[in-house]
């Protein structure tokens, strides 16, 4: 994997095979051309790379030369096609075979075609190193490519991104990510942080614990956490918009994460439909809720156990346990048929080893 400003890429094809790629157009056109001596024009920047391999493997005489147009910016075509370097002169009467790095759109192409219809050249061909044809507006014909493609962004071998990557021997193809939001459910007791912190590393998530981001922002004294704190000094539920903008600014701070995982939110209906608002701004959606269910007879053997390390008061008192029970199963219920009626919610059994409960919610998440 290699960064190229703000953007991962990951290898595609080796040097050997856009070499062997490139020798075999350069026998097929010289099968063809071997009794004339054919301008070959590259369209830089882009094929510079490409002419100058197929050159050294074309083994009859030619000529060479360049014509420059952009149409790119980042990652997008724009549209409009300039015309940076005009084309070579003395070219009456000849066979001109056109060098491109690669063909998607056509946008490129069909200025070329423009350019060349304005002389009287005697043939005019069309070979291209990488053919994207599932784009490709298909107005003329492409008489050669070495090498047919899917619509990836790619970079390497003359083709850049944002004018970097053009010298890396191989071809890199852009990382894209397959973002997985996750709310997890689970009763005390059930393992939520042991099994949010494995999805944490294997997938690349960001574990978002409401309490946790609670008191960050009070204990730290953001504006969001004076807010908070104004509320629970009187009394008063942190109304959901404040709630929402707390998980907003972690979203924003974790560009990098391939997703994240709500854990103590949402609570009720309200805040579901409020967080599906949140993330459809930022063009995401919460992929799985997923529940963590073990009988209460399980869990307060464990949480009792567990109050005997943590010391917390409400891990060892059998009727604290209880109300926090009946308190999950009364606010989550709502939530659940929530996203029930979005066909997002997956039960997992909670009862076995670590290692049980991990496979189970890893087949979860492979499967969506």
């Amino acid at each position: 994997m290699i960064k190229l400003h703000d953007k991962y890429f990951k290898p595609y094809l080796s040097a050997a095979q856009i070499q062997g790629t490139v020798q075999d157009m350069a026998k097929r056109i010289a099968a063809d051309y071997q009794d004339k001596v054919p301008i070959f024009v590259g369209v830089l920047n882009g094929s510079f790379m490409f002419v100058s391999d197929f050159l050294k493997a074309y083994p009859h005489p030619c000529e060479v030369s360049f014509v420059k147009l952009s149409s790119y910016q980042g990652l997008t075509s724009t549209g409009i096609v300039e015309t940076l370097l005009d084309l070579p002169e003395n070219i009456e009467g000849r066979s001109v075979i056109i060098l491109e790095d690669i063909i998607d759109t056509g946008r490129t192409l069909q200025q070329l075609v423009h350019l060349f219809t304005k002389t009287n050249v005697g043939e005019f061909k069309i070979a291209s190193l990488f053919y994207k044809s599932e784009v490709y507006n298909g107005e003329y014909a492409i008489d050669y490519f070495g090498k047919e493609i899917p619509d990836h962004f790619i970079v390497g071998y003359g083709l850049d991104y944002k004018e970097q990557g053009r010298n890396l021997k191989e071809i890199y193809q852009l990382n894209e990510k397959h973002m997985i939001n996750l709310v997890l459910f689970g009763k005390p007791g059930a393992g939520k942080g042991t099994q949010a912190e494995f999805l944490r590393k294997k997938y690349n998530l960001k574990h978002i614990s409401t309490g946790d981001v609670f008191r960050y922002n009070i204990k730290n004294g953001t504006d969001l956490g004076k807010l908070a704190k104004s509320y629970m000094d009187k009394g008063d539920l942190v109304p959901d918009e404040v709630t929402i903008k707390m998980l907003e600014d972690e979203v924003d701070n974790n560009p990098d994460a391939d997703g994240f995982i709500f854990d103590g939110f949402p609570r009720t209906a309200a805040q579901a439909q409020a967080l599906d608002n949140f993330l459809e701004s930022k063009d995401m959606q919460v992929d799985a809720t997923i529940a963590l269910e073990a009988n209460d007879e399980v869990l307060m053997e464990r949480l009792l156990e567990r109050g005997k390390v943590s010391g917390r008061s409400d891990d060892q008192d059998v009727e604290k346990i209880k109300n926090r029970f009946e308190e999950y199963q009364t606010k989550t219920a709502p939530v659940r048929e929530y996203y029930e009626e979005q066909n997002k919610f997956y039960s997992v059994d909670g009862i076995g080893s670590i290692e049980d409960i991990t496979q189970r919610l890893t087949k979860v998440i492979e499967d969506l």
